[in-house]
């Protein structure tokens, strides 16, 4: 569903030196460690409620603990530390000012130990530890970024009828090489003052490289937002050879004990939250289906679910309405300042609608559509249309007809479809993966067990060890 939260950088008035705890070093900042605070907080807030956490109490107590522990050895143990996970089937950890950090669900399937977990955690702490999030905030003005409009819009469509989501600019910031070659080395540090395994950071570099392999020419989250400098995995080798056979014998790794966490976490996209069969939309919790224009890029996040056609001209989106009814949301709609049109009550497949043709006066020029507004189970939804007026003409049509595809979910296996989880199982004997994906059968390819296992080309399953399969049924 799309829900609108506004997020509003503080005006920096004016500019001091301050010793950046980490590095001890004096450098410019514009941002108080007051201000980082608060700001983290408001971050964190429209985060966890854009976002959504991943709901296992066990597992956020876990990360929660290690991270915890892992910050209380820093250089800046007093900041108000959280450790989130977050209901999100991407490869990706980021951190906000103030001592927020937060790890996907989809990342957290891609680790093999405790050790990878604490690595990752690390990393993201020092980038807060160091203010280097901060410091990206004196270089550049904060902006509200729209979720999708990094994604498949042109800008001139991004800001209109509450298109843009949570994705807050901040997670888009691109750190320098410097930056990351430091949150390395104090994600190294602080690993070791906990007395884990940094060879452990060095094997998920390998495995984050493995996933920006299989992803192609689609960059994983983590890679978008964590540019990977060159010999990160051997800087970290290098590190790790300066400690003595006794150190590295006695550091922590946890392989068992952490996959035993995983165990039951769900994988991938969740369809429980809505899944495309071609062009057509199944969304099986609101128990609703809509019919996209065939050929259109279309997009399913948490925030936002559309399509963007031919040229990235025209959008059609589905989301929440403003009003307890049909006609309401359209006169609320319609009562917007710049807004024009003439709303009529109708129905749509059985369902009670409202809604209209209209012209929308935006600071990027004038838009043009038509909106609908639709009652179902108690929920009112809101589907629109529109382009540039310049270009609206050819797809009023084609909009008009998918507005009128919005109709109640009434297949049996789109309602009953459930989410793929990982499964545990020790290994009965060395095995390829292809030989694995044989004996422990699931809806993912031998290549992508072997991805999430972090076994390279040529590798086994070895015998007598734990691994993750996943379970669940094929989604057609």
């Amino acid at each position: 569903m799309i829900r609108r939260f506004v997020v509003v950088a503080p005006i920096l008035l004016a500019a001091a030196c301050a010793v950046n705890p980490a590095t001890g070093k004096r450098e410019l900042s514009l941002v108080s460690e007051g201000q980082e605070i608060q700001m983290g907080l408001q971050y964190d807030q429209q985060l966890v409620q854009e976002l959504g956490e991943y709901p296992d109490t066990a597992l956020a107590k876990y990360v929660d603990g290690l991270g915890r522990q892992l910050a209380a050895l820093s250089e800046r143990p007093g900041l108000p530390w959280t450790f989130r996970v977050m209901d999100d089937p991407t490869v990706n950890a980021f951190a906000v000012p103030g001592g927020h950090v937060y790890i996907t669900r989809g990342i957290l399937a891609h680790m093999n130990s405790e050790a990878q977990l604490v690595s990752v955690l690390g990393h993201e702490i020092g980038h807060i530890t160091a203010r280097h999030t901060v410091q990206q905030m004196t270089q550049q003005t904060l902006f509200q970024a729209g979720l999708i409009a990094g994604v498949i819009l042109k800008p001139e469509l991004a800001d209109y009828a509450g298109l843009a989501g949570a994705a807050l600019q901040v997670l888009f910031l691109k750190f320098s090489r410097d930056d990351e070659a430091q949150a390395d080395e104090l994600g190294f540090r602080y690993m070791r003052r906990a007395n884990y395994d940094p060879r452990e950071m060095a094997e998920m570099f390998a495995e984050l490289s493995r996933v920006s392999a299989a992803a192609g020419a689609r960059l994983p989250e983590w890679q978008s937002t964590h540019p990977d400098p060159v010999g990160r995995k051997e800087k970290t080798l290098e590190r790790a050879a300066t400690l003595s056979a006794q150190e590295l014998s006695d550091a922590i790794v946890r392989r068992e004990e952490y996959l035993r966490r995983l165990d039951a976490v769900m994988y991938g996209p969740n369809p429980r939250e809505g899944f495309f069969r071609e062009s057509r939309f199944l969304h099986p919790d609101l128990q609703f289906e809509f019919t996209f224009p065939t050929g259109w890029k279309t997009v399913n996040e948490k925030t936002v679910v559309g399509a963007v056609g031919p040229n990235q001209e025209v959008v059609l989106m589905i989301g929440a309405g403003q009003g307890t009814s049909p006609a309401d949301g359209a006169r609320t709609f319609f009562a917007q300042q710049g807004v024009s049109g003439s709303p009529s009550s109708t129905t749509v497949n059985g369902l009670p609608a409202a809604g209209g043709g209209f012209v929308a006066e935006t600071q990027n020029g004038v838009l043009q559509g038509r909106v609908l507004f639709l009652m179902h189970r108690d929920v009112l939804f809101r589907v629109m249309g529109y382009a540039a007026q310049a270009r609206w003409g050819p797809y009023q049509n084609i909009v008009g007809a998918s507005l009128q595809t919005f109709r109640p979910l009434t297949d049996a296996t789109a309602l009953a479809v459930q989410p793929w989880r990982i499964d545990i199982v020790r290994v009965d004997r060395t095995m390829t993966p292809t030989e694995f994906a044989q004996r422990y059968p699931g809806p993912i390819s031998a290549d992508e067990l072997a991805l999430i296992n972090q076994i390279d080309a040529g590798g086994r399953f070895m015998n007598r060890n734990l691994a993750k399969r996943v379970v669940g049924q094929a989604i057609r």
